[in-house]
């Protein structure tokens, strides 16, 4: 996924009220139990082979290559706490909100005599819980980045450069060049 899939996934995450299981052992005892017991899928997840997916919950194997160790840890954290991540997020869809930072370009189409050169600015702008709501289901639709990117900045639009509506009206905001972008909610 892009830059804000990415973000909005490490923010859900970080909503995780236990950490991950520490060894390699544990984590892959922990997908082969979310997968129904399936090691042959855990095997698919991870790239590597049946075996040696037994061989782990066996720790028969104890210390993963540092390649497999990343891809164990990031498939654990997509599915540690899914309760604890659907209440979250369904708390930000309704009352909550979404608070995003970021540092990126923006460019403006604005009024005659009034400057519309982009520039890089950060901005840390709380976005109301309709935006939130927006942002999460437009991921689990399956949007691309870019779909992901103008609801940003439509949010960003409204809430931070036209103030809801008491100034800046008949502006458009292009969000582009993003240098980083962390969620939180």
């Amino acid at each position: 996924m892009g830059i804000l899939g990415d973000s909005l996934d490490k923010a859900a995450a970080n909503t995780a009220t236990r950490p991950i299981p520490k060894s390699a052992g544990a984590q892959m005892r922990f997908l082969v139990r979310h997968e129904k017991g399936s090691t042959k899928v855990v095997a698919q997840r991870l790239g590597i082979s049946q075996r040696t997916v037994e061989r782990y919950i066996k720790d028969q194997i104890k210390h993963p290559r540092k390649e497999l160790a990343g891809r164990l840890v990031a498939e654990v954290t997509k599915d540690w706490q899914p309760r604890v991540r659907a209440r979250a997020k369904k708390q930000a869809a309704s009352t909550g909100g979404i608070v995003i930072e970021t540092r990126a370009r923006f460019g403006f189409t604005a009024a005659p005599g009034t400057t519309d050169d982009g520039r890089i600015r950060l901005i840390t702008q709380h976005l109301p819980p309709a935006y939130a709501a927006r942002l999460f289901d437009a991921q689990a639709a399956g949007a691309s980045e870019q779909q992901l990117q103008n609801i940003a900045a439509e949010g960003l639009q409204e809430i931070y450069f036209k103030d809801r509506g008491r100034r800046a009206d008949g502006l458009l905001v292009e969000f582009t060049d993003i240098d980083y972008v962390e969620l939180d909610f």
